[in-house]
């Protein structure tokens, strides 16, 4: 993949047992959604079979990284106003 691609976590979503949570990739001509701990992209507009599979890789090279980071994204925190 060339030039840079912006990256997006969901916080974690499910239930105990049954935990997940979504990965969004995109730049400025294309986007990819993945789910994780699955690693897999299960929506893609642009990317082709090659930097999906990168994608994917990714995903499954940083699995504890990005569950990290969706454990720590508050949707609450994101809509409370700062004084």
């Amino acid at each position: 993949m060339d030039g840079s691609v912006n990256m997006t976590v969901s916080p974690v979503m499910g239930e105990k047992g049954n935990k997940y949570a979504f990965v969004y990739f995109s730049d400025n001509l294309r986007k990819a959604e993945g789910k994780i701990p699955d690693c897999k992209i299960f929506s893609n507009d642009g990317y082709n079979e090659e930097e999906v599979k990168g994608l994917e890789e990714y995903m499954s090279k940083n699995l504890s990284y990005l569950k990290k980071l969706s454990s720590g994204v508050n949707l609450m925190k994101a809509f409370m106003a700062e004084d």
